[in-house]
């Protein structure tokens, strides 16, 4: 279906632009929200009729849209939601409920402002983009938390509360990763020993290994003589002993 921008469209073009698209995209999100005419005859006779004044409008939405968005921007909007000790909501937080948020707090939003990808659904601080014009942005923050306390505790420290296993399985994770840096460390340009040194090292080795091999010859050579000198006495009391018993005979 064939549409004339009334307005900038990322990713379609600028405003008296003609372009093709879907026609459900059309029905559906470009002619309700004003973005875009039906390109019949009757709409571009129109359309070129009115192009000052609407030129003229877009400018001013724009102007007041940029103001807007210097107060809107970095805005802090509380979701209180229930979740587990891993951080996991037991549900999710979407588009309508951000733009809930907004609005109470005295920035008039629709849900179709609310640029989310996907539904939140874990604790934590959530940067989300508010579409204000077709060329003007703001974000918000999405401060997602248990508590009022908990939340004060994120706003502080920009990261989610979570129970204590879960944030002692972090730490061991944190742990690791340091030790596995420190690891590679060692790999670096320099810090690898050298062959130099890898020689002197295997020298050293050698060295040692020749000094203890000795150490244990001389202490095998002591212990062989003391044997054979211990034998050598054995063999001279025997001798003894079978004199004296001779003379006994012969007396």
């Amino acid at each position: 279906m064939e549409v004339i921008l009334l307005e900038r469209v990322g990713n379609l073009g600028q405003m008296g632009d003609v372009v093709n698209v879907k026609p459900g995209f059309a029905r559906n999100y470009l002619i309700p929200q004003n973005k875009a005419l039906r390109a019949t005859e009757k709409n571009r006779r129109h359309f070129e009729e009115q192009w000052s004044q609407l030129e003229a409008a877009n400018l001013q939405h724009k102007s007041e849209a940029e103001k807007i968005g210097a107060k809107l921007d970095g805005l802090i909007v509380l979701l209180i939601r229930q979740a587990g000790d891993t951080g996991q909501l037991y549900g999710s937080v979407n588009a309508r409920d951000i733009a809930g948020e907004v609005t109470e707090a005295g920035f008039t939003i629709s849900r179709q402002q609310v640029k989310l990808a996907q539904p939140i659904k874990a604790l934590g601080l959530h940067r989300i983009r508010i579409d204000l014009h077709s060329e003007v942005s703001a974000g918000v923050i999405a401060n997602v938390a248990r508590s009022d306390e908990e939340a004060k505790l994120q706003a502080k420290t920009g990261k989610a509360v979570v129970g204590s296993d879960e944030e002692e399985r972090i730490a061991e994770e944190e742990a690791a990763r340091k030790a596995a840096l420190e690891a590679e460390k060692v790999f670096e340009e320099g810090a690898a020993p050298t062959a130099e040194e890898l020689m002197e090292e295997a020298a050293g080795d050698l060295m040692e290994d020749a000094a203890t091999q000795a150490a244990e010859k001389a202490a095998e050579e002591k212990a062989e003589a003391g044997e054979e000198a211990a034998a050598e006495k054995e063999e001279k009391e025997e001798a003894g002993d079978n004199s004296e018993q001779a003379g006994e005979k012969e007396g």
